[in-house]
């Protein structure tokens, strides 16, 4: 078990452990974060960065707990700390509106999903096909069963849940 400190513009404001599981490093991110929303934990390391997902918020605290493997967690070098990041940052490029977004995937299942969400963006770019469908935390979160996916986004004004899918409609980070 390692531990290293988590981050927030430049200052402790918690830890991150990491644990060697066989081919895989569990990563546990605890923190008191500075301020309100969502925000996502990051694994720092000298040659790339490691996104860990959102934190479970739980009253002044909040946490998550993942594990990647090492084809995921070897890209980034030798870990040197952790950072929380707020979760909802402004997303660029163009985004479309089309009429019926569901026909530019490929998937039956997210085809079903889409047609049931009205107000859907789409995007691509980078060989990647983006949909953010809105979000409001009063509602039930969109493509709930991708919810460790999802980025949420402030596009136009208003909040998004990002997903990314790669070439073969596969949801990635």
């Amino acid at each position: 078990m390692d531990k290293f400190p988590l981050l927030w513009d430049g200052r402790p404001v918690g830890e991150l452990v990491t644990e060697q599981e066989a081919l895989y490093t569990w990563f546990e991110a605890r923190c008191r974060p500075p301020g309100e929303g969502l925000w996502c934990g990051w694994a720092v390391g000298d040659l790339g960065e490691l996104r860990l997902g959102i934190l479970e918020p739980r009253g002044d605290q909040a946490s998550i707990r993942r594990r990647f493997s090492g084809r995921l967690t070897g890209p980034i070098g030798r870990l040197r700390w952790g950072e929380i990041r707020p979760a909802r940052l402004s997303e660029p490029g163009e985004w479309k509106s089309p009429a019926r977004p569901e026909d530019l995937f490929g998937s039956s299942w997210l085809k079903a999903q889409l047609r049931a969400i009205p107000g859907a963006l789409i995007r691509a770019e980078g060989g990647r096909q983006y949909a953010a469908l809105p979000y409001d935390p009063a509602r039930p979160f969109p493509l709930e069963r991708l919810f460790c996916f999802a980025r949420v986004r402030r596009i136009g004004g208003r909040d998004y849940a990002v997903f990314a899918f790669d070439t073969q409609g596969r949801p990635v980070f």
